[in-house]
């Protein structure tokens, strides 16, 4: 969740980008995408750039295309991490960021989805908002940070608990990243990401729908 491929190619975030709006969710300030008629939510949980990530809201309004209502909460308070700031480097910035705090957050947003009546709740969570069972990993094959040998090891570990619903996959020659800040010019990478997209919708729509 600190080292360097959580930084590469940061995204120029926009507060106005996406099909949905912001609203408070469970005090915090949260993307919202899809109808609210919908029985099921998927909570989308941001990497280190936060809720307005163009390409995270971008995936929030794919699933939400899918029958989905999507709840992107801004976990960081307006204070997402800023590459351009040099006298707050990435490991200074979690220390204001960590993911206990994250958890604790979760709790009342929780609650605030599941009184609008919703009866089902997924999560999908990108680096800092990675982790629920039934769970799905989607691997980077260049990841440095979750490396392909963490993610057999995370695999064997799920084996082990036929009971709980698991699907494990490392996706060739991409790295941390890849399903958010994907170069739009390069479409190998768009072909990557949009693939990954592809699974995590199945298997929600799998396990919720």
């Amino acid at each position: 969740m600190s080292g360097p491929q959580c930084c590469e190619n940061p995204p120029t975030l926009n507060p106005v980008s996406g099909s949905g709006h912001v609203e408070k969710v469970g005090g915090l300030d949260a993307y919202v995408s899809g109808s609210p008629d919908s029985k099921l939510c998927i909570l989308l949980i941001s990497e280190v750039f936060g809720y307005e990530a163009p390409k995270l809201r971008a995936l929030a309004d794919k699933v939400a295309a899918s029958g989905f209502y999507v709840v992107v909460p801004d976990y960081f308070y307006g204070d997402p991490y800023n590459p351009a700031d040099q006298d707050r480097p990435v490991l200074v910035w979690i220390k204001d960021h960590g993911c206990d705090k994250g958890f604790e957050d979760t709790i009342p947003v929780l609650e605030a989805i599941k009184n609008k009546g919703i009866t089902a709740i997924g999560a999908a969570g990108m680096c800092w908002g990675g982790g629920k069972a039934p769970i799905a990993i989607l691997g980077a094959e260049l990841d440095h940070w979750t490396s392909p040998a963490l993610v057999k090891q995370f695999e064997e570990t799920l084996a082990s608990k036929p009971e709980v619903p698991s699907y494990v996959k490392i996706h060739p020659k991409v790295s941390h990243g890849w399903t958010v800040r994907y170069n739009i010019d390069e479409p190998e990478a768009v072909k990557a990401a949009e693939e990954a997209h592809k699974e995590m919708l199945d298997w929600f729509v799998t396990y919720l729908k």
